[in-house]
């Protein structure tokens, strides 16, 4: 590409730049990009696939050989990221929809909207190309770890509708106590994690470490909340920065919590589900951090060569969310008849595997970005899909989640 080449991105970077308001915070909007885009990567680069002697596609994962990958899930995993800046983001929505006279009701069932379309839009697709991938001949194993995988990452979408729906809950408790509205969370799930690893594990039900997934994945969006609501300053981010090193290091080194911030294949247990005590140290350091380096973030994002794919990234939030793993199932299900490819379909058990899946990376992005292009259309309002079709979707979407949950 030469120089005159990039003229016309130039001029395109500057026209988004000139039309973003004055009074947008272009450094939350960054850091929820930054969170998005470390989904896809993490799903490319810490999953993997296995070809089995009938040519079927089985889940894989680097992390269960290659031990050196566990800090890598240090840096990929930064839901807590995302949930601060969510609840930042809904308190601000909430409070222009009480100026416009928006109930919170209303205003909870437009935030759930647009989480459920672009849900039901990929699950629905899915219900009607499994039928057809079986009918082409791809092996009905393949068609299991597609459906696993597509479903995987859709139940961070339902947490995060849960924890929408409570934040008028956790306005009340910011406006009362502050950050430290957050710290009853952060107990709670320690709590459960001493009856889960504790000298009584064995006599505790194997069902109480569900009662993590509400304050665990609550913890950074009630941070987030305290920060919209400017109750959460500097001194609380450096507390947070530093308790939750210090937190995730005696818990690593003294109460030997498992490394990596997934799941393992064959490693009994996780640090993420449901989310452990670990979870929420890493989230602490997470949250701090983004607090402390707002401002010097915002102020980079100025500059409209760096502002414009933060603004590309956030338009088209959910149809990364819900596609990533369809682009990469895209290029690997065609793979598998080629047999082993390196960093494709090949084993994880190697150096080798990942400097070439880095290789492959490239690509899953570009697919990525072709299918977006038609499946963006999912997260628009659907005021004009007869209802007929919008029925038709729903059953279709909930057939394909009651095949992924048995093959789970």
């Amino acid at each position: 590409m030469t120089l005159s080449d990039l003229g016309p991105l130039r001029r395109a970077a500057q026209h988004v730049d000139a039309r973003t308001p004055a009074h947008r915070d272009r450094a939350l909007d960054g850091l929820r990009a930054l969170a998005l885009l470390a989904v896809p990567t993490g799903h490319w680069l810490l999953g993997a696939f296995t070809r089995s002697s009938d040519g079927a596609l089985h889940n894989a994962s680097p992390l269960g050989s290659l031990g050196f990958f566990a800090p890598v899930s240090w840096v990929l995993q930064l839901l807590g990221i995302f949930f601060l800046v969510g609840g930042h983001a809904s308190v601000l929505s909430l409070r222009r929809a009480a100026a416009r006279g928006t109930g919170t009701g209303d205003w909870l069932r437009g935030r759930l909207a647009r989480l459920g379309r672009p849900v039901l839009g990929v699950t629905a697709v899915w219900a009607l190309l499994l039928p057809l991938l079986a009918v082409a001949g791809v092996p009905s194993g393949t068609l299991r770890t597609g459906a696993v995988l597509v479903v995987q990452p859709l139940w961070f979408v339902g947490v995060y509708a849960g924890v929408t729906a409570l934040t008028p809950y956790c306005v009340r408790a910011a406006r009362r106590l502050g950050g430290w509205a957050a710290a009853p969370l952060i107990a709670a799930v320690a709590v459960v994690d001493l009856l889960r690893y504790g000298p009584w594990a064995g006599s505790v039900p194997s069902w109480v470490g569900l009662v993590n997934l509400l304050p665990g994945w609550l913890f950074a969006y009630q941070l987030g909340v305290s920060w919209g609501e400017g109750r959460l300053g500097r001194r609380g981010a450096r507390l947070l920065l530093a308790g939750g090193a210090v937190l995730f290091a005696v818990l690593l080194v003294v109460f030997h919590y498992p490394a990596s911030m997934v799941g393992v294949p064959g490693v009994e247990r996780t640090n993420s589900h449901p989310p452990s005590l670990l979870v929420l140290a890493l989230a602490s350091v997470q949250c701090g951090a983004a607090v402390l380096l707002r401002d010097r973030l915002g102020r980079r994002l100025r500059r409209p060569a760096l502002w414009a794919p933060v603004v590309a990234v956030n338009l088209s939030a959910m149809t990364i969310f819900c596609w990533h793993q369809t682009a990469m199932l895209a290029v690997a299900v065609p793979g598998s008849a080629l047999r082993s490819v390196p960093g494709l379909t090949g084993a994880p058990d190697s150096l080798g595997w990942v400097l070439a899946r880095l290789c492959w990376l490239p690509l899953f992005a570009v697919v990525l970005v072709g299918i977006g292009r038609f499946t963006r259309r999912f997260e628009a309002p659907w005021t004009g899909v007869p209802r007929g079709a919008r029925v038709a979707a729903g059953a279709l979407a909930g057939g394909f989640a009651l095949y992924a949950l048995a093959v789970l």
